[in-house]
């Protein structure tokens, strides 16, 4: 089942059940997801929606780090409790050593040199990886490995 539809149905679970938190965070995925579908001009693509999850979760992860210099433990557990949600329609996370691998295949096969070729191989690797890593971890691994070669 593709990952909209994954959504939709566990909104209609979560609106059955009354789970206020994941009822919340669902429709404003769905939201942004119908957002960049209408900005676009057409569906999207899995991959893309994995990208608009990951990118929430980020968000998420920011709010937490604010939310703990202003002492706001009630914001902390609410943006905590939201990820996991967005997490169960992620497919399972890369490791570090799993990106590594992809990263060096697709350095191979742009045959790049040097940091300065780190964009072509972003545009190579990022569809590959899309949803099952932050686009961050990416960038920091290839910077890593294009300075070695």
């Amino acid at each position: 089942m593709e990952t909209k539809q994954k959504l939709e149905t566990a909104l209609k679970e979560a609106m059955r059940a009354n789970d206020a938190v994941r009822k919340a965070t669902i429709r404003m995925a769905l939201t942004n997801i119908k957002l960049a579908e209408v900005e676009k001009g057409s569906p999207l693509e899995d991959n893309a929606i994995l990208g608009i999850l990951q990118k929430e979760i980020k968000g998420r992860r920011e709010a937490i780090s604010d939310a703990e210099k202003a002492n706001r433990p009630d914001l902390i557990a609410n943006a905590e409790a939201e990820i996991v949600v967005l997490n169960e329609f992620l497919p399972k996370q890369l490791t570090p050593e799993e990106l590594t691998v992809l990263a060096n295949a697709a350095i191979q096969e742009v045959g790049a040199s040097s940091p300065a070729d780190m964009g072509k191989v972003m545009k190579v690797l990022m569809p590959r990886v899309q949803g099952r890593i932050a686009g961050d971890q990416v960038s920091q691994v290839l910077k890593q490995l294009l300075q070695k070669s």
